[in-house]
This record gives structure tokens, C-alpha cells and sequence, in this order.
């Protein structure tokens, strides 16, 4: 689908590999001539964002089926995912007893140590701190022991100013992988757990501002900020997040587009995005941890920033979907201006950022 960057309208792309214009559709599901506004900038912003948490609540998939989807999703090979599976370090022995395929793991630290880890690749490992302990004493008690080229990546809460102000005095070199990143919450199953955009801003600035990468995991369903009735909320975008990370970049305040609710001006910002800032941008924001593999890459088609990849070969098991995600065709939305957006596969809830039904919360 593609969206004017006047109007916010849009058309869908269509699903013979061609997007609504006839022009083809590359391996980074992006055709830059089809797509109104989409270049190479916009293509990196999305591209190995999503990190798959299926294991983890609410989708909260027991092993086979979380793996049976994770297998669907590389073989559909969409580059919006990275293709990494999520993974307590409690349950590795329940994962090699139903793993039947190669698989790149991100380690969630749940146990006292570091588990054995020579027969699985891991990627990254991410861990909380505990009560008093900073980002930097984690790097210190963990860094030797990570496997291979495994990047660490400390939890730590929105506003959290001790802990980083401790990790700012630390050499970070993110091109590199070394150094601690950080890992923050953007949501959880009550409002309490939903940080302000004030405290996400300046984390994000803070990292912004030491070269220091970060993953961020929980609430992040859906493209575009919106309120939950249910918990009484505001529940934060994806997209406002990325895109608060390129005003970060070019040392604009992040917070503004972090608050951003029209989906129109969300659209022409992401079109807009140079492709420096794209790549710098990724270079801190490592990826997002979603319990649903599905949404996201529908958000992105609905709002028109990616176009719609070509169906799987026949005989290829298709993209999976989870628990609460409908997929309607022919179904049109209305944006958070009013404009509508049609597309050939995905709900109004979409367009406008409204969290999947029966979703609550929340993945690692």
C-alpha cells in the first residue's frame, strides 16, 4: 500500500510481487519507485527490527508452536524481522528438545548464571540488573563470559538516572559490539508500567548522545501511539519510537514525536528520513522484542512504508499469525486525522495504531 504524503490516502500493493503501480518489489520489501515516499532511508528504518517473543506473554506460545512459527516466519523471510528467537535461558533444555532446525537465539538472563551455551548460537544476552547494581558492574561480571561475539544488553527502567549516569562514564563502541548496551520497557500489564514520554525521550537521548545501543522490549504492538481505554493509557508506537531515535541522531528533542498521534505526519517524517540518519539511528536502536511477528510488518504495509512482499512458494509454510490478530481483505481504515487508508490485507486498526483484540501484555 502506498500513502500520499499530502493526504495520508493510500493504495494496496499487490500480492503478485508487483506493488499497486506494476513495479517489482526488491528482497528488502520495498520498491522505491511503486511506494510513494519510500527510498533506502526509509528501507533501513525497518529493516531487522522486530526480534520474535512469542514465548512470552500475552501471545505466550508454548515452545513447538513458538518454534513452528518462527520456522513459517524464515522461511517467509520478511526483512522487517530479524529472525532471531527470544529465549529465557531457563527454558534452553525445553527449546533443544524441540528444535529441529537452525536458530539464532537472544538469551533472556533469567537464571542465576549463565547457563552452557557451546551447541546454540547466541546473538545477545539480555539480563535486569539487580537492586543496586549498575549497567557497568553487569558488563564487568559478565563481559568475559559471553559466547562468541554475543552482545550484552542490561534491562534498566525509564528514568533511571543513576544507572546511567554510571553507564555514560564507560567506553561505548557500538560499531563494534563492545561495550553493554541497554534494554528498556515500554509497557507492561498495568499503567504504571507504561514510562512517560518524557522519560523514554531522555533515555533515548542519552543514548543518542553516548553512542550507547539499546533494545526495547513490551507495549510496542502497533505502529502508532494511542490510547488504551482499558488500562487508561497512552501505549507507545514503534514507529514514533524509531523515529524519536532519528530526531535523537540529529540532536533534535525526541520527545515531541515520541507524544505524535497523527498518522499522516508520522508517515511524511518516516518518508522524510535521510538515509545517514536511517543507519545511525539502527546503529542504536538494535531491535524491539514482539510477541507478535505478524503486526508490525502489517502496520508498516497499511501505512504504506514498506510494500507488501510477494506470497511464499508453493509448498512453503505460510507467515503465521498470532492469537487476536485478524487479517481482512479488502478492509479500509481510518487514520488518527480521519483520512482514510485502504489496504488489500490488513484491518483499520492498523492505520490507526489500535492495539490487536485481546491483547494485554506483555513479552521479555
Amino acid at each position: 500500500m502506498s500513502v500520499d504524503a499530502s493526504t495520508g490516502t493510500g493504495t494496496g500493493a499487490g500480492v503478485d510481487g508487483t506493488d499497486a503501480s506494476g513495479t517489482d518489489v526488491d528482497s528488502t520489501g520495498v520498491s522505491g519507485a511503486g511506494v510513494s515516499g519510500v527510498g533506502m532511508g526509509t528501507a533501513t528504518l525497518f529493516r531487522e527490527l522486530v526480534d520474535d517473543a512469542g514465548l512470552f506473554p500475552p501471545t505466550g506460545l508454548p515452545m513447538a508452536e513458538a518454534l513452528e512459527r518462527h520456522r513459517n516466519d524464515l522461511a517467509g523471510n520478511d526483512p522487517v524481522l530479524t529472525h532471531r528467537f527470544l529465549c529465557p535461558a531457563g527454558r534452553l533444555g525445553e527449546l533443544r528438545d524441540h528444535v529441529t532446525f537452525p536458530i539464532r537465539l537472544g538469551l533472556i538472563l533469567d537464571t542465576p548464571d549463565l547457563p552452557p551455551l557451546e551447541d546454540v548460537a547466541v546473538e545477545l544476552v539480555e539480563v535486569r540488573q539487580a537492586p543496586g547494581e549498575t549497567p557497568g558492574a553487569v558488563w564487568e561480571r559478565l563481559a568475559g563470559r559471553l559466547p562468541g561475539d554475543a552482545r550484552l544488553f542490561v534491562e534498566v527502567s525509564a528514568g533511571d538516572h543513576a544507572s546511567l549516569a554510571s553507564l555514560a562514564s564507560l567506553t561505548s563502541l557500538p560499531r563494534d559490539g563492545e561495550g553493554p548496551g541497554l534494554k528498556f520497557r515500554c509497557g507492561g500489564l498495568t499503567a504504571g508500567a507504561f514510562p512517560g514520554a518524557a522519560d523514554l525521550g531522555a533515555l533515548i537521548a542519552h543514548c543518542a548522545r553516548h553512542g550507547v545501543p539499546f533494545k526495547a522490549t513490551a507495549g510496542l504492538h502497533n505502529a502508532v501511539r494511542h490510547f488504551d481505554p482499558a488500562l487508561g493509557v497512552d501505549r507507545h508506537g514503534f514507529l514514533n519510537l524509531v523515529l524519536a531515535v532519528c530526531a535523537a541522531v540529529e540532536d533534535r528533542d525526541p520527545v515531541p514525536v515520541l507524544k505524535l498521534t497523527d498518522v499522516g505526519e508520522l508517515v511524511r517524517l518516516a518518508q522524510a528520513v535521510p538515509d545517514d540518519t536511517s543507519a545511525r539511528a539502527r546503529e542504536l536502536l538494535v531491535s524491539y522484542g514482539s510477541c507478535d511477528t505478524h503486526t508490525p510488518i502489517e502496520d508498516l504495509v497499511a501505512l504504506g512504508l514498506i510494500a507488501r512482499r510477494p506470497p511464499a512458494p508453493a509448498g512453503t509454510a505460510p507467515h503465521a499469525t498470532t492469537a487476536g490478530t485478524t487479517g481482512t481483505t479488502g478492509t479500509t481504515g481510518t487514520t488518527g486525522t480521519g483520512t482514510t487508508v485502504t489496504d488489500t490485507a490488513t484491518t483499520g486498526r492498523a492505520a490507526h495504531g489500535m492495539a490487536a483484540p485481546g491483547t494485554t501484555e506483555e513479552n521479555m
